[in-house]
């Protein structure tokens, strides 16, 4: 078809670019391909390669000839190793191959000059910009220091991040029987290794370590051969005793790599050049593989090379920006290695395979139960209960399961006060199951609402009103608790309700605002006043007055509400707090306003009931509070007497760069538990009841707060208990709705297959 490329240059040798131009050739054999490699045939870096079951499932619909060259040199293995503290737990079930770079590489050499591709061996390649007007189509492949995105850098716009560890690629002449991971706490820090076979005498092997150990311990004015000794000796048990050897190997630091765009023309970056992840979840040669699988399919469904580019970028991007974030969940699990080494050993080993939140505790107890079950009873789960349905104590207050129904602001209220839409709203949620019901954010005063539909306990009928809904939740929902969140809307308030216009202001009836520093939230925004001690002693009067109204109210738990942006959170950030005086500069000072109002508020707080603060653990911006930060506030807060951290973020500053992703706030979370010593809540996309057992069972948090799954359905607590076929005292299924507890038969979906065919004779 006219418009699609009959020249087509690949700069770079990689499987990446060697497997688009065997496939690109196979698609039209009249096509004319050329692969620049700087290097020789048998020049490469690193030593293993390991693929998915995916990914050769991909290669094998496409090019069966690879694809059977491949099966015939794969080494398989199901295991996956952990040795911590002198101890191993294997895991099964995974299901892993690999084989050696330099095979992998023969075979696609092979492939592509039996399919007639140019393969052009130490030389270098010329600059894309001359390619692109010699050819149709320029591949890049050209790794991850691509001189063909550098130089157009004004057009693919990247972002190269730098990570905290260094390590090397090594071998080992012997077979590994499983995939390993082996940590060892040396008295320079703690070490790590990643290894695993990939030939039948042959295992490729990491060594991994954050910076400031590899400088403690003298690798970084050590020689090389020095440097391999000196890891096979720190790894003498793994490897038996036997030397690791080297392939021109050198400490280096991990390089993410993200571009916002692909392509420029006819110029298209493939592999590495255009996406990094990192090497301990084994995605670097599988994108690049998936990549050229890609490019090869668009290039043959679309009509010209500009649609094709599109549809390339629009089909992969996605794909890797998942993996791109379950790498790098699993790069900084790793990073900070040190702070999970003291976990029991079990949960230890169960937190490092979930790492990067891709196999989950429901994944694992399939693939291997046994496993798991001894992970689920040291974690102290009965027989038959999963994770989320263990109890967890706060002070006087032991909730059933680990569920909470996170605060969602409801702007129902009329003057402050909840209506039977909140009725309905938590009383249905508290009928669903969850561990504890929170309310939104509740305030302190008029002038601290966000919006005019925002509730209150500012005044005594507020308060009746939400006695009938406590009432309502201990006696038709028992063993339920439910929760209120206090909080001040400082600079943000005076605004449309969500759906209106979030943070726009009022078109009318505007109230003046008071922040800890006169700054708006947003242009466009009001600017709310500085407020004077006079005024930060009324305030703090607002919300332990607020705080009794909650205890007579029956309020089982109250949380004060320290997160995005409101009036205590603008005191925490050195973006939005810039005073001169007691309550502003250093970290001290900052805090100090919302531990007097966390004080007066325990003051008048029943003894018995315990106190949680939410928390915005980083800004999302920069020069703002992070997640160092973070575990800084959680210490004060606890040593004032919380007895939980509902660890968010962001929603402090209006130009924050949040990076979203699948339970993205929970390292937060993590960090804080482990730093800190308190418990926690973690809060963020988390989804499904497999997610909540995966974070509890790993000791990431204590407790997770859900609110849009509660939003879509109010009895998700009950649905999770009867999808996972638990029926204990973690959850209670009302009366009323006992015959609702088995999902509801449907018409069939199969049909009878034929008994006899007697077609073709």
């Amino acid at each position: 078809m006219a418009g699609r490329p009959l020249r087509v240059a690949i700069t770079g040798g990689g499987p990446g670019g060697l497997y688009a131009a065997a496939l690109l050739k196979r698609l039209d054999p009249a096509r004319e391909i050329t692969v620049w490699e700087r290097n020789a045939p048998d020049e490469t870096f690193g030593f293993g390669v390991v693929l998915s079951d995916e990914t050769l499932g991909g290669i094998e619909h496409a090019d069966p000839v690879v694809h059977e060259a491949l099966r015939r040199d794969f080494v398989r293995w199901d295991d996956i190793d952990i040795v911590h503290r002198g101890v191993r737990h294997t895991s099964g079930g995974h299901g892993f191959a690999a084989l050696g770079r330099r095979r992998l590489l023969e075979i696609l050499h092979g492939r592509c000059r039996s399919l007639g591709v140019d393969l052009r061996f130490r030389t270098g390649a010329p600059p894309a910009a001359r390619l692109a007007g010699e050819y149709d189509l320029v591949v890049a492949a050209d790794g991850v220091h691509s001189a063909t995105r550098d130089a157009a850098a004004h057009v693919f716009r990247p972002r190269v991040t730098a990570h905290r560890c260094r390590y090397i690629w090594l071998a080992a002449d012997f077979a590994l029987d499983a995939f390993r991971f082996e940590i060892a706490e040396t008295e320079h820090g703690v070490m790590q290794l990643h290894a695993y076979p990939y030939a039948a005498g042959a295992s490729t092997v990491i060594v991994e370590m954050r910076e400031e150990v590899w400088r403690a311990a003298g690798f970084d004015e050590a020689e090389p051969p020095e440097s391999v000794e000196r890891c096979a000796k720190v790894f003498a048990d793994a490897l038996g005793g036997r030397p690791l050897r080297s392939n021109d190997s050198a400490w280096t630091t991990f390089r993410t790599v993200v571009n916002e765009r692909w392509s420029d023309g006819n110029v298209v970056l493939l592999g590495d050049a255009a996406h990094t992840a990192h090497f301990s979840i084994g995605s670097g040669t599988k994108l690049a593989v998936e990549d050229a699988l890609a490019l090869a399919a668009c290039v043959a469904e679309q009509p010209d090379v500009p649609s094709a580019l599109a549809a390339y970028e629009e089909e992969r991007k996605p794909v890797v920006a998942s993996t791109q974030r379950a790498a790098r969940a699993s790069l900084e699990w790793f990073e900070d290695l040190d702070r999970h080494v003291g976990g029991p050993p079990r949960q230890f080993a169960f937190d490092l395979l979930t790492r990067s939140r891709r196999v989950t505790h429901d994944n694992l107890r399939l693939r291997d139960p046994h496993f798991t079950g001894a992970v689920e009873r040291e974690f102290g789960c009965p027989p038959g209960t999963p994770p989320m349905f263990t109890p967890f104590r706060l002070r006087g207050l032991t909730l059933r399961n680990r569920v909470v129904v996170s605060p969602m602001d409801m702007y129902s209220a009329d003057d402050g006060v909840p209506g039977d839409f909140h009725l309905v709203h938590l009383g249905a949620r508290a009928l669903g199951g969850a561990g504890l019901v929170m309310t939104e954010m509740v305030c302190v005063s008029e002038r601290g609402r966000i919006t005019p539909g925002c509730a209150g306990l500012y005044t005594g009928r507020q308060a009746e009103a939400w006695r009938r809904i406590t009432d309502f939740v201990h006696q038709r929902a028992p063993g339920t608790a439910i929760g209120v969140q206090l909080g001040h809307s400082g600079r943000k308030g005076s605004t449309r309700l969500m759906w209106e216009g979030m943070d726009e202001p009022l078109p009318d009836g505007n109230w003046p605002l008071v922040a800890a520093s006169p700054l708006p939230y947003k242009p466009g925004s009001q600017t709310p006043r500085g407020l004077t001690r006079a005024q930060l002693t009324d305030i703090r009067e607002q919300f332990a007055a607020a705080a009794g109204r909650a205890a007579r109210a029956g309020f089982d738990l109250l949380e004060l509400h320290c997160a995005h942006g409101y009036l205590l959170s603008g005191f925490l950030s050195p973006l939005t707090n810039h005073r001169t005086d007691a309550y502003g500069g250093s970290p001290e000072n900052r805090l100090r306003f919302p531990l007097e109002v966390f004080d007066a508020v325990r003051a008048v707080w029943p003894d018995e009931r315990p106190m949680t603060v939410r928390i915005s653990a980083t800004d999302w911006a920069e020069g703002g509070t992070g997640a160092e930060d973070a575990v800084g506030i959680a210490r004060a807060f606890a040593a004032h007497g919380a007895d939980a951290i509902d660890v968010s973020t962001g929603q402090v500053v209006a130009e924050e760069r949040p990076e979203f992703g699948r339970s993205y706030q929970t390292p937060f979370a993590d960090r804080i538990r482990h730093e800190a010593r308190v418990p926690v809540i973690a809060v963020g996309a988390i989804s499904s009841w497999d997610d909540v057992n995966s974070l509890i069972l790993a000791g990431r948090t204590d407790l997770c707060a859900l609110g849009r799954p509660h939003l879509y359905d109010p009895h998700w607590t009950l649905h999770a208990a009867a999808e996972q076929g638990y029926e204990g005292p973690g959850v209670v299924w009302p009366e009323p709705y006992l015959a609702g507890s088995r999902r509801p038969r449907t018409g069939r979906t199969d049909a009878p297959k034929p008994r006899l065919s007697l077609g073709g004779r």
